[in-house]
């Protein structure tokens, strides 16, 4: 549906992405005097379309699928189906090139049903973003039309057992020979592990070097011999996606299949998150969204002392706190994706809105769950789940302590080169 939309008015295409060039949209203020925060058309268009299909296809599954942890490829073959995967892929690899704003808007509604689906979608943005990034030619033809042709997966291969934020401990390690590398370690806690059809991998390449270039990029096919996926873990939330350790055992990739120059892997890993960090925030808006709508919905129908629990202050102030923090964070999401969509390195504002956001998220569970009381406790209710679901966002694609460290490095870096 999406695709036929924007195949039939390129020119359409083309005004959406000068207008997120500029502004949020023009829809509100079309004067150009200052900012505005409505969405343009094509904008609005994209997030209907993933409201519906989050209401329609997500919504009536997302139980099912975080009790049985069966993976949701119904929902990914229907979200390949109208458009709304792999948003990124650039229309010379048959992609429609959307920014990172535009992505932001269908990551929140699409986290609005299930963040567990949400990321095994998000997933393939994360392990694709350094291809856009270096954007080789050849690398980008085998890989990245194949996500557009297919609907297929792809993983995110860095982290590991010993190696989650200090990615200078990694040990993953590749050796050249002749014109092959040859990949040795393991890495733990990939998303889309045990689905993809390829991985992007970070290993060493040379051990005496600084962090900045010990590191190189691999693409790297998921049924090269000596790669051995392992369980799928069993997570305390998002269980709709596939977790699992991957080890590399003597595997043998071609010299092309380096992303950028040796030593330019840590510079690529790194960048990738300018990218991502933002649309993993605005997954963290939409359950806190959920969080609220559910809550408040809850607090109409449920009644003490004669009258709704929400003509209760205790439980309005729940409600406005957590309204409060929907609406900011979001602002700090748009924010984040709008400089990156400006080709201005974004990375202070990826990590406010990554570090915001989810925080938000994870009161807002915790409050919504305190609203429904006892039901709250209970998995017949939708809650509980949010509140599982939540944690993680703390944690993955940089914790929120990382967050928390890059924001202030920026802040006294700032401040100091104004005083020297």
């Amino acid at each position: 549906m999406l695709r036929s939309i924007i195949q039939r008015s390129p020119a359409t295409l083309g005004a959406l992405r000068f207008n997120a060039s500029r502004s949020f949209t023009a829809a509100v203020d079309t004067t150009g005097d200052g900012p505005a925060f409505g969405l343009n058309e094509m904008q609005m268009q994209l997030q209907e379309t993933a409201r519906r299909f989050t209401a329609d296809k997500i919504i009536p599954v997302a139980a099912h699928h975080d009790q049985t942890g069966e993976y949701p490829w119904e929902v990914i073959k229907g979200l390949h189906s109208i458009g709304l995967l792999n948003p990124h892929i650039g229309e010379k690899y048959g992609g429609m090139g959307l920014g990172c704003l535009d992505a932001s808007l269908i990551t929140e509604e699409l986290a609005y049903g299930c963040t567990g689906i949400q990321t095994a979608a998000e997933a393939n943005n994360l392990a694709q973003a350094p291809l856009i990034i270096v954007d080789n030619e050849s690398i980008n033809n085998k890989y990245l039309t194949r996500m557009v042709e297919e609907p297929l997966m792809c993983a995110y291969c860095v982290t590991e057992p010993g190696a989650g934020s200090d990615v200078a401990g990694i040990k993953t390690n590749a050796v050249k020979e002749g014109d092959k590398w040859r990949i040795n370690g393991n890495k733990m806690w990939i998303t889309n592990g045990g689905v993809a059809n390829w991985y992007y991998v970070l290993a060493r390449t040379d051990p005496d070097a600084k962090t900045g270039k010990a590191f190189s990029a691999f693409v790297v096919d998921a049924n090269t011999p000596g790669i051995e996926p392992g369980r799928k873990e069993i997570n305390m939330g998002q269980r709709a996606s596939d977790t699992r350790g991957i080890s590399f055992s003597d595997v043998l990739v071609p010299e092309e299949n380096m992303l950028g120059r040796p030593g330019d892997g840590f510079k690529v890993t790194m960048g990738a998150f300018d990218l991502t960090r933002p649309l993993v925030g605005a997954g963290a808006v939409g359950l806190a969204r959920r969080c609220l709508d559910e809550a408040t919905k809850y607090s109409l129908q449920r009644k003490t002392m004669g009258k709704p629990i929400a003509a209760h202050q205790g439980v309005a102030f729940l409600l406005a706190e957590m309204a409060m923090g929907v609406e900011t964070s979001r602002l700090a999401v748009r924010r984040a994706a709008w400089e990156f969509d400006q080709g201005r390195r974004n990375t202070y504002y990826a990590s406010v809105a990554k570090a915001m956001a989810s925080d938000v998220a994870n009161k807002a569970a915790t409050d919504a769950v305190q609203v429904f009381g006892g039901y709250g406790f209970n998995t017949e209710y939708p809650v509980e789940k949010l509140m599982r679901d939540a944690k993680i966002f703390q944690i993955y694609e940089g914790t929120s302590q990382i967050q928390r460290l890059i924001i202030s490095r920026h802040v006294i870096d700032t401040i100091a080169g104004q005083n020297s």
